[in-house]
């Protein structure tokens, strides 16, 4: 099994990029991840992979050209070799006239991301949790999905003195389960320590909305009140962080927000934040530039504050780096990786009741962005939709299309969630979020299934 470079580790190869003469700044940065995945369908095993990545990129400042290069090869000769590389690039790229400089150094919190059951998880273990969770699910139920347990360290160093250095760890188990009769459900658990993973929990909620579920009704296609599970939430606010809370876009005037700082743009019972630092998210205490991460609180009671900034971006709003930058060069600008939104004081249950005639979402996929400066998104429901009538689930209902405005089904939550749990809508990015309640959500078409 792999094991981390380490801080000195790290530093042996960095120091081989940052002596390079004849330049005006270096920095380098270390992306080292590795992992298993277990797959399942059918409810048995059908692969079962392991992989290790090791990326070193080298950045190279001469006057105010950037070069940047990027190689596998993590060892003093292969930094010297890419610092070169990356030398020979700056001295023939076009000046960037806002180019921000390094990181200055800067003190990263202490956060306990690593958690050595997750770096060390076996097949076998992973194959455990699965047969639990099969083991779980209700007589006749098929089981499929994924169990994956992720480690990794990123670090970075640079010619103005920033050195940092943070492992960690993500373990995630989805599956959907389908039914006798043809229904699905979904359920899924992410977080840092495998020991925080209950397959049973998991394959008993999943087949318990997968036996609830089968032969669903149509319903017309309109506005409904909906009750949104956390999983279909954290779509709504990963979305809304690409399209609404980045420096670039916001500067620009692409963002949703764009021209509405200190304005009410969502119900006042909403509040989000991003926090690389809360314990209860994943991933590193700094950026890919090597800034510190802390809280950006971005809605308050409703109203928005401010978007995140990368060290360009800071430059151009004459602020400090919020502590967002993505690896070099991203066209794209900082997002927020580690949002979180305030809980309420509403229990799932309580939302069903508080609702006369209205539809259950579990989750959403195949989301994709519409319109951005009207936060308008599109996708489909799946794997556990329900009617709701006078305050009870009434049974299953053809899964819809949805096109929607995030920020406007925001502006109609009245209920939140007491409890949040953490979901990943991207590869790269976790948000805790409760469940809500929202009067007012646009299905436009109806699934055949």
């Amino acid at each position: 099994m792999p094991e981390p470079l380490g801080a000195d580790g790290f530093g042996g190869v960095a120091d081989a990029a940052l002596e390079l003469s004849g330049v005006d700044g270096v920095e380098v940065l270390l992306m080292h991840e590795w992992g298993g995945l277990t797959r399942f369908a059918s409810s048995e095993i059908h692969q079962s992979t392991f992989r290790e990545d090791t990326a070193l990129s080298v950045r190279v400042v001469a006057g105010n050209r950037v070069g940047v290069t990027v190689t596998n090869e993590c060892t003093p000769d292969g930094a010297r070799a890419a610092a070169r590389s990356a030398k020979e690039m700056a001295e023939v790229v076009g000046p960037d006239p806002s180019w921000p400089g390094l990181a200055p150094p800067a003190d990263v919190p202490e956060v306990e991301r690593y958690f050595d059951d997750t770096a060390g998880a076996s097949p076998e273990i992973r194959a455990q949790g699965v047969a639990s969770l099969v083991e779980a699910c209700a007589p006749g139920c098929s089981a499929a999905g994924a169990y994956e347990t992720l480690a990794g360290e990123l670090a970075l160093a640079n010619t103005q003195g920033q050195r940092c250095w943070s492992p960690s760890t993500q373990a995630s188990l989805t599956t959907v389960v389908t039914g006798p009769d043809g229904g699905s459900g979904f359920a899924e658990t992410f977080t840092g320590s495998i020991d925080a993973i209950d397959p049973e929990a998991i394959g008993r909620r999943a087949s318990g909305k997968a036996l609830a579920s089968p032969s669903p009704r149509e319903l017309e296609i309109g506005r409904y009140p909906v009750v949104l599970e956390p999983a279909a939430v954290a779509t709504l606010v990963g979305f809304l962080g690409w399209v609404g809370f980045g420096g670039k876009a916001y500067l620009e005037g692409r963002s949703c927000f764009s021209g509405k700082r200190d304005q009410q743009v969502v119900a006042p019972a909403i509040s989000i934040w991003d926090d690389g630092a809360d314990p209860r998210t994943l991933g590193t205490p700094f950026d890919f530039e090597g800034v510190p991460r802390s809280r950006v609180d971005l809605i308050h009671d409703g109203v928005f504050l401010d978007a995140v900034y990368d060290r360009r971006t800071a430059k151009e709003a004459g602020i400090a780096s919020t502590g967002h930058g993505l690896p070099a060069p991203n066209p794209e600008g900082p997002f927020p990786l580690n949002l979180m939104m305030a809980t309420g004081d509403a229990q799932l249950d309580e939302m069903i009741e508080a609702t006369d005639h209205g539809v259950l979402v579990t989750r959403f996929h195949y989301t994709n962005v519409v319109n951005p400066i009207e936060s308008s998104i599109t996708g489909m429901t799946r794997d556990g939709t329900f009617l709701i009538e006078r305050g009870e689930i009434a049974g299953p209902v053809r899964n819809f299309r949805f096109t929607q405005s995030i920020v406007d089904a925001l502006s109609a939550v009245s209920m939140v969630g007491r409890d949040a749990e953490l979901a990943s809508e991207f590869f790269f990015s976790a948000s805790s979020v409760p469940a809500l309640k929202i009067e007012e959500f646009h299905f436009s078409g109806v699934s055949d299934h």
